[in-house]
């Protein structure tokens, strides 16, 4: 059978980790499971462009946030990420076209103070795969991934050593065929550009 969607990820999770008792909490292990795969998974299907509004030089993030690409004036000039303290010292009380920016919290502080908008390409959370929502771009390209995540957290839950140990090892070759299939598709015809000086 194939992984399609919710559902089918309930009856294989459980079918793989041996487990038929596991429906009740099955919305709590998929949860702790997209916890873990947004802290380490980047890659091509997460990333999403948004327009932030300064007010005082500061902006709300979005709430499925995790880590910014790309950050660009309303002038699509970009903007470097710098240390809070960098950003504090070295534009106090300047005012103008932002030229760095920090990310405190789920606010992100862009200095010289401005008011005007600011383009940002991030890192998404994976959407939350749910009953209401049976089914996510990751579902759709790598079940694999989701399957092995849960059969991991199963035995976590079960208080299975060995079988969750297998688990996560299943999981991080199913994400390293991921990732790896990521940066062919983003970089396989890319060319190497030899920096320094030309003899």
């Amino acid at each position: 059978m194939t992984i399609s969607d919710y559902a089918s990820l309930l009856v294989d999770a459980g079918e793989y980790s041996g487990r038929e008792d596991i429906a009740h909490i099955f919305p709590r292990l998929v949860g702790l499971a997209e916890i873990k795969l947004n802290r380490g998974l980047r890659v091509a299907d997460m990333e999403s462009t948004t327009t932030l509004t300064l007010s005082g030089g500061d902006a709300s993030l979005p709430a499925n946030f995790l880590e910014a690409r790309e950050v660009k004036t309303s002038a699509s000039v970009p903007i470097r990420a710098v240390s809070l303290q960098q950003l504090t010292s070295s534009y106090a009380g300047n005012s103008g076209m932002p030229t760095g920016y920090a990310i405190v919290g789920s606010t992100l502080k862009a200095r010289p103070v401005s008011d005007q908008t600011l383009t940002m390409t991030y890192y998404a959370k994976i959407p939350a795969l749910t009953a209401a929502a049976p089914t996510n771009w990751l579902l759709t390209k790598a079940p694999d991934v989701y399957l092995y995540a849960l059969v991991n957290e199963i035995a976590i839950w079960a208080k299975d050593v060995s079988a969750a140990q297998a688990a996560q090892q299943l999981m991080g070759l199913a994400l390293s065929g991921l990732t790896i299939g990521d940066e062919r598709a983003r970089w396989g015809n890319a060319q190497v550009v030899v920096g320094g000086v030309t003899p």
